[in-house]
Formats: structure tokens, C-alpha cells, sequence
């Protein structure tokens, strides 16, 4: 084992049991996990596990991405600025919200640097495949940021070609934006496969565009007046209140169902109305078609 594994390893061991699923009474799987939830002032409310542990933040950082958009020059209407943060399910609303960005600029889908895909929404996916249809790049989930990019080109007359380049104008924004906003440099840089008030309130006022129907993140906005949340893959979660508390949530393995069962815990604990938020409750686990257990939150929590 080299040492930059033994390292890996140590870190994982930071953290704790977050999400367990039972069946008949027995605890068939746990998910690990780092969470910490802050006050207005930015002081630790709650957290477990090993919140300062460097991770990449994937599509959770849209938001802060757009807030560099925004900054450069990008003016659309609201549900094309929600469109711009989201991880969407790739409906056609999406699609076309995509599009319609690219056209206000003079663009089409072949400016788009994207990969391709199906749509991400289950249903969605389905009923593309049934019309025939393929990968494209206005279908994949990340189309509408993509979109937003390639038009901030335009606007400002940098070069459309290479506009995810880590030194193109664009993305020396992005970085700055991002540094600017967290008040920390990256501790790693990848490739991935909450903003100004303004910002904020578009993705409120457009849930469905920043995920679409059926989707937990949807859902939760939809359900807590204020709240505005965004998702990523891997097993993240970013929560922000109207009222300056924020709550973001790693889990570790990656497991995207145990994102929102210790989300909504977490919300719990911060006092948020308990009855709206068990309507977003998980499915049960099921067995012979009947329900013989759960997907429930851990208790290891510290307070503040």
C-alpha cells in the first residue's frame, strides 16, 4: 500500500455512521458519512464526523459557479438563471431552457463542451428512449451551466472554443469567484462528470429547474418556504435557510439515498417543522412487496 493510500484510508476512517437501513428489526446496511450544519454567524450549530475533510463539492458548487456567471455579465430571465445551477432530470422544459439560452446568444448546441447523455430523470429518460432518441448534450444534466458558459463567452468576447480550459478567462473567473465566496483555495482540482440574493431567489422561485419533478431536491424547496438546496453526485447535499443557517452533508461511500434521510434529520434538529419534512420521507424497504423496514438517520451527532 503506497502512503498516499494509507492517507486516503485514515481519512475515510474519519468518518461516522450516518444513515442505516434495517430489515426485520436487523440493521442491513450503514452509510458513513461528515456533516455540519452553522448558525447565522457562521458558528458550528451541529456536526459528525470530519466536516473539514477535503472533498470535491461536484454539482453542489453550481450555484457558487453561477454567482461568476452572474458577475461576467449573464442576464436571463429567473427560471434560465435556476436552469444555470441545476443538475436537471433533462425534461423538455430543460432541454429547452438550455437552448433557449443559447440561442439569446447567438449559439447552438455544437458550442456546448458538455459530454453527452439520456436525461438523468427516470421518467424522463424513458420516455426520451421511446421517441428514439440518443445521448445529446442538451439532455445531459449539466446542460443548462454549460449553456450559461459558453453565452458569458459571448458576452464578454472571449473565445467560445476551450471555455472549460483551467486558464481560459472564464474558468480564472470561476476560480476566483469561488475562492472569493468560501474564503478557502481548492485543496484539489478535478474534473467533475449559496450566491447573490438575486441568484438565491431565482432557483427558489424554479425548483423544477433545478431538478425537476419527482426529485428530493425539488420536493424540499417546494416543502420549506425559503430553503434552497442543491445536490451532487456522490453523495452530497447543500442546504441553505432563509434565515442564514446552511447545512451541508458528504456521504462517503457515495450512496445518493442516504442524502436526504439525514438531511431532513439535520433540519429536524435545527427545528424546522417536523410534519412537513416526514412528507419527504424515504420509501420503505420492502420485502415480497410488503414494508419490513427502513432508511433511517444515525444519532451521532455533536452539538454546539
Amino acid at each position: 500500500m503506497t502512503k498516499e493510500t494509507m492517507e486516503m484510508v485514515k481519512q475515510a476512517t474519519r468518518h461516522v455512521p450516518l444513515v442505516e437501513q434495517t430489515r426485520d428489526g436487523l440493521v442491513e446496511s450503514i452509510h458513513f458519512g461528515s456533516l455540519v450544519a452553522l448558525n447565522a454567524d457562521g458558528s458550528t450549530a451541529l456536526e459528525a464526523g470530519e466536516p473539514d475533510a477535503p472533498m470535491y463539492p461536484r454539482s453542489s458548487l453550481k450555484p457558487l459557479q453561477a454567482v461568476a456567471l452572474l458577475k461576467a455579465g449573464l442576464d436571463i430571465p429567473e427560471r434560465l438563471l435556476a436552469l444555470t445551477a441545476a443538475s436537471h432530470s433533462g425534461g423538455k422544459d430543460h432541454r429547452d431552457g438550455a437552448a433557449e439560452i443559447l440561442r439569446i446568444h447567438g449559439l447552438t448546441e455544437a458550442a456546448l463542451a458538455n459530454s453527452t447523455d439520456l436525461p438523468y430523470g427516470f421518467n424522463e429518460r424513458n420516455q426520451w428512449l421511446r421517441e428514439g432518441n440518443g445521448p445529446t448534450r442538451l439532455a445531459q444534466n449539466c446542460s443548462g451551466k454549460h449553456a450559461s458558459m459558453a453565452s458569458v463567452c459571448v458576452i464578454n468576447g472571449w473565445p467560445v472554443e476551450g471555455y472549460l480550459h483551467p486558464e481560459h478567462p472564464l474558468q480564472v473567473l470561476v476560480r476566483d469567484t469561488i475562492t472569493e465566496l468560501t474564503g478557502e483555495d481548492a485543496a484539489a482540482v478535478s474534473t467533475d462528470g449559496c450566491g447573490t440574493p438575486l441568484f438565491a431567489h431565482a432557483m427558489r422561485r424554479h425548483p423544477d429547474m433545478v431538478a425537476g419533478e419527482g426529485r428530493d431536491v425539488t420536493a424540499l424547496m417546494r416543502a420549506v418556504p425559503g430553503l434552497l438546496a442543491k445536490d451532487g453526485f456522490e453523495g452530497l447535499q447543500l442546504v441553505g435557510l432563509a434565515d442564514g443557517r446552511a447545512v451541508a452533508v458528504k456521504i462517503s461511500d457515495g450512496g445518493d439515498r442516504a442524502r436526504m434521510p439525514i438531511t431532513l434529520e439535520v433540519l429536524r434538529r435545527l427545528g424546522l417543522d417536523g410534519g412537513t419534512l416526514d412528507t419527504l420521507q424515504s420509501p420503505p424497504v420492502l420485502g415480497g412487496g410488503l414494508p419490513v423496514g427502513e432508511l433511517r438517520a444515525g444519532h451521532i451527532f455533536t452539538t454546539n
